[in-house]
C-alpha cells in the first residue's frame, strides 16, 4: 500500500510538471504569435497529375504486363510528341468554399481570388466548389463580393454545388455564369430570418429591472431582456423586408432568367426541382465536371492556408477529436434504429 501511495504521488507530481511545461510553451507561442495573425501561404496542386495518378494506379491493377507495357509506350510517345509541339491549353482554377454561419472561409477566398486574378485570362475558367447553408448577411455579402471580382474581370465562373447552397450560399452561387448541381443537392432559401428569445416577463416576475438606454429612436428595436414594443417589432420587420428586397434584387441581377417573386419565398428545392425553376443550369457533380475538363485543360487547385498558432492547433485537435467522438456515437445510435 505504501508503494502504491508513493507511486500515485510520483504520477501526480509528473502530471503537474507536464501540465506546467505545456502552459509555459503555449504562453511563449502566444507571445511570439502576436502580430503574425493573418500570415499564410498559397498552396497550388495540379489536378491533372492527381487524375493521372488515379488512372495509372488502376491500370497497374487491371491490365496485364503486356497491356501495361503497351499503354506506357503509347503514353511516352504521345508525351514526346506533345513536348515537340505543346498544345495551348486553357487553365481552370479550382477553389473551395465550405461556409459556416460567419462565412469564415472568406478570409482564405479573398487571397485565392487575388492570386488567380493576377494571371488569369478571359479564356481561362474559375470553378468554385461551394457548400453552404448560409448565415450572416454581411458576412455572405463580403464572400459574394469576392466572386463578383472574378465576374467583373471577365473570367468565366462556374459554381458546383454537391450538397447545399442555400440562403447566403445561393447568394454566392448565383454569381456564376453557370451553376451545376448534384441531383439531390439543396438550393434556394432566398429569404431572411431573425429570431431571439425575450425573458422580460421572467425578470419582471422576479422583480428584476433591466434598463436599456439608447440615443436614437431605433438604436434597439427588439431586445432579449427589455420589454419589446409593437413599434419596435414593426421596425424590425421592416428591416427584414428591406434586406429581403435587396437579396432578391441581387439574385435577379445575376440570374435574370429567374421568376424572382416565385422563388424568393424562403423555400428550398432539391437539384432536379431547382433545375426546373432555373436555379441551376445543369445536373452534374463537381467530380464529373472536373474530370471532363481535365481532358482538355490544365486544372490548378488553389488553397490559401492560414498559419495557426500553437494554441489554435491544440484547440483544433481537441475539437476534431470531440467531433469524431460525437459523430461516432450518433452514427451508432442511428444504425441501431435500423437493426
Amino acid at each position: 500500500m505504501e508503494f502504491l501511495s508513493e507511486y500515485a504521488s510520483f504520477l501526480a507530481k509528473t502530471l503537474t510538471l507536464v501540465v506546467a511545461i505545456v502552459v509555459v510553451l503555449v504562453a511563449i507561442a502566444a507571445t511570439r504569435g502576436k502580430g503574425r495573425r493573418g500570415s499564410g501561404e498559397l498552396q497550388v496542386q495540379k489536378l491533372n497529375d492527381f487524375y493521372k495518378d488515379l488512372r495509372e494506379r488502376l491500370e497497374q491493377s487491371v491490365l496485364s504486363k503486356d497491356q501495361l507495357k503497351a499503354t506506357r509506350k503509347a503514353e511516352a510517345k504521345a508525351a514526346k510528341q506533345e513536348k515537340k509541339a505543346p498544345p495551348s491549353k486553357p487553365r481552370v482554377f479550382v477553389l473551395d468554399f465550405d461556409g459556416d454561419i460567419k462565412a469564415s472561409a472568406t478570409d482564405n477566398l479573398r487571397h485565392e481570388v487575388t492570386a488567380l486574378l493576377s494571371m488569369a485570362k478571359v479564356e481561362d475558367e474559375v470553378v468554385l466548389r461551394l457548400e453552404s447553408g448560409g448565415g450572416m448577411v454581411h458576412s455572405y455579402g463580403l464572400a459574394s463580393s469576392q466572386l463578383v471580382r472574378i465576374r467583373d474581370a471577365g473570367i468565366p465562373l462556374t459554381v458546383c454545388v454537391d450538397k447545399v447552397a442555400a440562403s447566403g450560399g445561393y447568394m454566392m452561387a448565383c454569381i456564376g455564369q453557370k451553376i451545376l448541381s448534384a441531383p439531390f443537392a439543396i438550393l434556394g432559401s432566398i429569404g431572411v430570418v431573425a429570431q431571439l428569445p425575450n425573458v422580460h416577463r421572467l425578470l419582471k416576475k422576479h422583480e428584476i429591472d433591466f434598463e436599456v438606454l439608447t440615443a436614437g429612436e431605433y438604436k434597439r428595436t427588439l431586445t432579449v431582456f427589455g420589454e419589446n414594443t409593437e413599434k419596435g417589432r414593426e421596425k424590425f420587420q421592416e428591416d427584414l423586408e428591406t434586406t429581403h428586397e435587396l437579396f432578391k434584387g441581387f439574385v435577379a441581377r445575376y440570374r435574370p432568367q429567374l421568376d424572382i417573386d416565385a422563388i424568393a419565398t424562403g423555400e428550398v428545392w432539391l437539384g432536379m426541382a431547382a433545375q426546373e425553376r432555373l436555379l441551376v443550369d445543369e445536373l452534374k457533380t463537381s467530380d464529373q465536371y472536373l474530370a471532363e475538363r481535365a481532358a482538355e485543360a490544365e486544372l490548378f487547385h488553389l488553397h490559401f492556408a492560414q498559419k495557426k498558432s500553437l494554441q489554435e492547433r491544440v484547440g483544433l485537435a481537441a475539437s476534431m477529436a470531440l467531433d469524431r467522438f460525437v459523430l461516432t456515437w450518433l452514427s451508432r445510435l442511428n444504425q441501431q434504429r435500423f437493426w
